[in-house]
């Protein structure tokens, strides 16, 4: 699994310390008057997958470089209820300080963490992989990112500079007989520097996919909104034409939920994008326990 780079999230950390600690804390400053040094743990309230052991290493070290972290459960592990993840030592008023900062990025991460393992778990048996979306949290990307690689799904692009993908409206663009067209802007898409893939959005199984799939250099075919017999129906019209090794990707997206993802899966598709990993994971509870 790629791993995080920390690097690139210190401004999103120094942010919300900011945020948070303002001027100072004003509490923890009232009752802890000397350098008391204390113990704490970070402990699961439910069962989850960990994520964010990094960025909780990284805040503490922010507000004060004598916090120290053992961690016990690595991101990307299974945590049950009552399970001591990592245990905190060091000054007490600068533990309190950080406490709800720590948390806030912890319980996010490990929330989409665990919904995206979820959803691994529910097509288990099948070729199909869960891919993330661009629906992130604004400033979060790179972080909901890495939390969706420890609950065992896979990263889509990034933003829109590391790969294309020619949606329904960039194909309106081109009119309906949009073939000879499209045809000429993959060829265009094949010589970009830095992209991963070209993939195309369809919505329409014999209006459109019959067309794009004769189309050399497309990677991903994206099936957006289908149902089920749908998606068999492209399966099985992309199986007829390729040959095994040469044939496109199919990608379902839509609308996709835990009730349907398996149903889903089961049509052959090779890659099931769900914005719900990210847009809609709750985050699990995780507390500070002295």
């Amino acid at each position: 699994m790629k791993k995080l780079n920390i690097a690139k999230v210190r401004p999103l950390i120094k942010m919300a310390i900011e945020e948070d600690l303002g001027q100072g804390d004003m509490t923890s400053e009232l009752f802890v008057k000397d350098n008391t040094i204390a113990k704490a743990n970070i402990v699961s309230r439910e069962e989850i997958v960990v994520c964010g052991m990094d960025v909780v290493r990284e805040i503490l070290k922010c507000y004060d470089e004598k916090l120290k972290l053992k961690v016990h459960v690595n991101d990307g592990r299974p945590a049950h209820v009552g399970c001591r993840i990592a245990a905190i030592e060091g000054p007490l008023c600068s533990m309190l300080s950080a406490e709800r900062v720590m948390l806030n990025f912890l319980q996010r991460l490990s929330g989409i963490a665990t919904t995206t393992h979820k959803y691994v778990q529910a097509i288990q048996g099948t070729k199909a992989k869960i891919y993330d979306t661009r629906k992130t949290t604004p400033g979060w990307r790179i972080l909901e990112k890495y939390a969706v690689r420890c609950g065992g799904g896979y990263n889509h692009r990034l933003g829109l500079y590391d790969g294309i993908l020619i949606k329904d409206n960039h194909l309106a663009q081109l009119g309906r007989n949009f073939y000879s067209k499209l045809k000429e802007i993959i060829v265009e898409a094949r010589k970009a520097k830095g992209v991963k893939f070209v993939a195309v959005e369809v919505d329409h199984v014999d209006d459109q996919l019959n067309h794009v799939l004769k189309i050399q250099g497309i990677d991903i075919v994206l099936l957006d909104n289908m149902g089920q017999w749908q998606l068999k129906h492209a399966v099985d019209m992309r199986n007829a034409m390729y040959s095994k090794n040469k044939k496109p990707l199919l990608e379902a997206s839509g609308n996709v939920t835990l009730n349907s993802v398996s149903a889903i899966a089961q049509c052959g598709i090779d890659r099931i994008a769900v914005g719900a990993i990210t847009h809609s994971a709750a985050a699990v509870d995780i507390g500070l326990d002295r």
